[in-house]
């Protein structure tokens, strides 16, 4: 048994990794904005942090973990206010996250595994999917901020006692799910034709369980430190067969 913090617990992926982790038998350490906002489950205990930067507070919520799960941060934006959306996303994404790892690595924390984005490695590939092995070629801020947030944690990693596992995620759907899915999801419900019928692209996706289920496996297993993934169902699909 382990105990494990979970920052963003209280979030789409949080919400679905949470109580997988109790189930595994660990204790459960969630941070979210607003402790009103924690899983129904109440073996989870909630610290609030109302803001992710390269000067936030983490004693408290650090205090005798033995591994965190970064899910925080700032995420797709659908409507920018920013007058500087990279800048803004380094905040949170880049500095917040070094100062997490060097915050983990102070208080002795032996792992840290971080929820990244397959946009690390650009928008799409000719024939064939994203790999591990591919050069990174982020093409918008928030892409840009997760590699560089990559990066970042690596540097830790050589220079701390601090163990870093990376995960790429393409899509991830499943209850709760927010942003451009859960749009597609309520324009799919109009049953409006579309005319996709001739559209061959394919597209991974990563069902929500799936993924807690690769993060789990990161929290336990020796040979993952240091690893970086790109995880998905492993089941491709057009545009057009995802909207049907």
């Amino acid at each position: 048994m382990s105990r494990i913090l979970v920052t963003g617990g209280a979030g789409f992926v949080g919400r679905a990794l949470c109580p997988a982790l109790l189930q595994a038998g660990h204790q459960v350490r969630i941070t979210s904005r607003s402790p009103t906002s924690q899983p129904a489950k109440n073996e989870i205990e909630t610290v609030a942090i109302r803001n992710i930067g390269p000067d936030t507070d983490w004693t408290w919520a650090l205090e005798n973990i033995d591994a965190v799960v970064h899910l925080a941060g700032r995420a797709h934006v659908m409507q920018e206010t920013e007058e500087d959306p990279l800048e803004a996303f380094r905040f949170i994404n880049v500095a917040g996250t070094q100062h997490l790892a060097e915050a983990a690595s102070q208080h002795g924390i032996k792992r840290l595994i971080f929820v990244s984005s397959i946009k690390v490695q650009g928008e799409k590939t000719d024939g064939k999917g994203f790999s591990e092995t591919d050069i990174p070629a982020p093409e918008d801020p928030y892409g840009q901020s997760k590699w560089e947030a990559e990066q970042a944690l690596c540097r830790v990693a050589q220079n701390k006692d601090l163990e870093v596992v990376i995960l790429r995620p393409p899509l991830i759907y499943g209850p709760y799910v927010k942003g451009n899915f859960k749009s597609l999801l309520n324009f799919c419900s109009k049953k409006l034709p579309l005319p996709l019928g001739a559209v061959q692209n394919q597209r991974s996706l990563i069902f929500v369980g799936n993924l807690v289920s690769a993060i789990t496996q990161c929290l336990e297993h020796d040979k993952a430190a240091g690893e970086t993934f790109v995880v998905s169902d492993g089941e491709d699909m057009s545009t057009a067969e995802l909207i049907r």
